[in-house]
């Protein structure tokens, strides 16, 4: 059994999704796995997205709400982000610790409970392996249906270390789910989902984005 079962509450199968329901244990060794760098990498990863000032954003697999917390003041009191995760733990944890214009709720990325065009940017950060990859088309759909028109995505994903030993020691802590190549992780379900892919490609602390937007509606 892999040290991932700490904080995963799933069978340790590569593509059978699944949640993390011991937040405190996941921010531990979080924390300790970016040796004091995480705020920058997710601030450099949360750059790609382009939120604006007044921006409504979507956290799809927000986790802890590391990421909603970082994007926050970005989109100042006159935006809001909303973070959706399917564990009830790690939603709770998010919500002691949001400010004003951040909420958080309890949901699937593949069955948003939200309206269509509800956002201008949709974000996901090491999320997309914990979807089953059976319902992995319906989640970036489901992105697709929730941004406005000309609204961006930012899929921001684990990118395994290539060494045997470095891939070894992170099977232990993860499970197989997130020794996936991004580009075997995420295939064409991007494009397929109707975004236009605007970059890709590797950012440091091994993390690969993916900056795609909804294609504008053709004037009448």
């Amino acid at each position: 059994m892999g040290l991932g079962k700490l904080f995963h509450d799933h069978a340790e199968h590569a593509d059978g999704g699944g949640t993390i329901d011991r937040p405190r244990v996941y921010e531990i060794f979080v924390t300790i796995a970016y040796l004091g760098g995480r705020r920058a990498a997710f601030t450099r990863a949360a750059t790609l997205g382009r939120a604006r000032a007044g921006d409504r954003v979507l956290d799809v697999g927000c986790g802890t709400g590391y990421l909603s917390r970082v994007l926050a003041p970005v989109v100042t009191p006159t935006g809001h982000v909303t973070g959706l995760d399917p564990s009830p733990a790690m939603v709770e944890y998010a919500r002691r610790r949001a400010p004003g214009n951040c909420d958080y709720v309890v949901g699937e990325g593949q069955d948003l409970p939200f309206p269509d065009a509800s956002f201008d940017l949709v974000v996901s950060s090491l999320a997309v392996h914990h979807i089953p990859a059976g319902a992995r088309a319906a989640a970036m759909s489901e992105m697709f249906r929730v941004l406005r028109p000309g609204g961006r995505l930012l899929i921001v994903e684990f990118r395994p270390p290539s060494g045997h030993l470095a891939r070894h020691v992170i099977g232990l802590f993860t499970g197989p789910a997130m020794l996936h190549s991004p580009a075997e992780l995420l295939g064409t379900l991007i494009p397929d989902a109707g975004f236009r892919v605007e970059s890709e490609g590797g950012l440091p602390s091994l993390m690969y984005h993916v900056r795609a937007v909804r294609p504008a509606e053709p004037a009448l």
